[in-house]
């Protein structure tokens, strides 16, 4: 694609990032097929080919976003499905995140608007106040029939549908320190506990932590660290977004310049996407660049960790039970991960099937369900129906956000595969599991290298 950008221009970081992607597309249209509302709407600029002109068109033009620009840059997922198709290696994610900083410093959106996503932006990274405000929302969710389901109070529905029906108390694990190895010491790594997900799902992290340690990991809970700041990045916050990404980089740096990390471990892909590209994000902070560049090359997600250690003894009754893996966008888009989740549960002896449309969101995107409720809606209903056709005792995923979201459509379990693959391996039953799965050793090991 042909630019046309002044050399004053370029003399921001950022519009030099953003040509430099520009100029790679050759308008091919290959990720209109796989763009979750080009498919559902139709329209071309709610692809990512008809939001690259919208975007080269306003940077260009040093235009302030307008309402049109806006609507169909919020109506991107940011679900990074173009990326997996494109064949001329456009950078969409980047470019659709300055878009959304440039939107957030030249628009003016309604009020109301403002207003929900600086809430949203001040409560979801704060685990203590994000739970006080679940507490409220369960209160209020049966009242959420009384909200329409379109227009502007569609949100207030969709928050109130999102909320748990119970919320599990704090968890202990996810306070500083360190977790001690089960056996002989193999890797020293740092678990992100995340934020939203500390109150919605702790388990998560217990059993990630359980599943480390009984392999060989000594597990580093760092003093400082917090929302990985993807939230408040995808809502076009960049200062907010960069202040997180720091107080995480300094915490892991102090541990790595003491006893040293193997790996920084993200049990949340859409927070590992993140952290992965926070070397591009501070790539021009004198202070942090080279910081995040260390930090980023250290992250893993767990299941690249776990096929580095390779899965232990299976000592449960995994052979009978059937597992619908969603893969979630930021792992299979975001960070290209799209095998080894379900090489790891197939070792573990279950039987793994995927929807027909794996590659397709589910329409939870960070805050996108709450801000874009009716287009959430459908790709939830559309995802839903495919998973359940496949008739799993259980669907598995990598991500709280797809699981809160997946979970409020169907009476399926939907359990967290580094949840699964503990009690395989000898942790406790899931809570969703609880009564239908046991937790008595029954058979002997296999070894992840033997299901490949």
């Amino acid at each position: 694609m042909q630019t046309n950008f002044t050399e004053a221009q370029l003399q921001n970081p950022d519009n030099a990032a953003s040509e430099q992607i520009l100029r790679k597309c050759v308008h091919c249209g290959f990720c209109t097929a796989t763009c979750p509302t080009y498919v559902l709407l139709g329209d071309e600029l709610d692809s990512p080919r008809g939001r690259i002109y919208l975007i080269k068109d306003m940077l260009e033009n040093d235009k302030p976003a307008n309402e049109k620009i806006v609507t169909h840059i919020d109506r991107c997922l940011s679900c990074l499905s173009c990326m997996s198709t494109c064949p001329s290696g456009v950078n969409y994610m980047h470019l659709v995140d300055h878009a959304r900083k440039y939107i957030e410093e030249t628009y003016e959106r309604p009020w109301h608007d403002r207003m929900l996503r600086s809430l949203l932006a001040f409560l979801l990274p704060k685990v203590g106040l994000f739970r006080v405000a679940m507490i409220g929302a369960m209160i209020a969710k049966p009242l959420a029939p009384l909200f329409p389901a379109k227009g502007k109070l569609a949100r207030m529905r969709a928050m109130l549908e999102l909320a748990p029906n119970s919320l599990p108390s704090p968890s202990p694990t996810d306070r500083p320190g360190v977790h001690a190895a089960d056996t002989p010491r193999r890797k020293r790594v740092a678990l992100l506990t995340g934020c939203a997900q500390r109150a919605l799902n702790p388990e998560i992290n217990e059993s990630t932590i359980r599943l480390l340690t009984r392999h060989g990991c000594d597990v580093v809970v760092s003093d400082g660290i917090g929302c990985c700041g993807a939230l408040t990045h995808h809502m076009g916050k960049e200062d907010l977004a960069l202040a997180a990404a720091k107080a995480n980089i300094d915490a892991w740096t102090r541990e790595i310049e003491g006893q040293g990390l193997d790996a920084i471990v993200i049990n949340a892909s859409g927070c590992g996407t993140t952290v992965k590209d926070y070397g591009f994000m501070l790539r021009e902070d004198p202070v942090y660049a080279e910081k995040a560049e260390k930090v980023a090359a250290l992250t893993k997600d767990i299941s690249e960790v776990m096929t580095d250690l390779g899965l232990g003894a299976v000592v449960r009754e995994t052979a009978g039970i059937k597992i619908a893996y969603h893969a979630a966008c930021s792992l299979q888009h975001g960070q290209q991960i799209k095998t080894l989740p379900k090489r790891a549960l197939r070792a573990a002896g279950f039987q793994v099937v995927e929807p027909i449309d794996p590659h397709l969101c589910c329409g939870s995107a960070g805050t996108y369900n709450l801000l874009q409720p009716e287009i959430a809606g459908q790709l939830k209903d559309r995802k839903v129906e495919t998973l359940e056709k496949l008739k799993p005792d259980v669907i598995a995923a990598g991500n709280i956000g797809c699981m809160t979201q997946i979970q409020s459509g169907t009476g399926v379990p939907v359990v967290h595969t580094a949840t699964i693959l503990d009690w395989a391996t000898g942790g406790p039953v899931p809570q969703a599991l609880e009564g239908v799965w046991s937790d008595e050793a029954v058979r002997p090991a296999q070894a992840m290298e033997a299901a490949d």
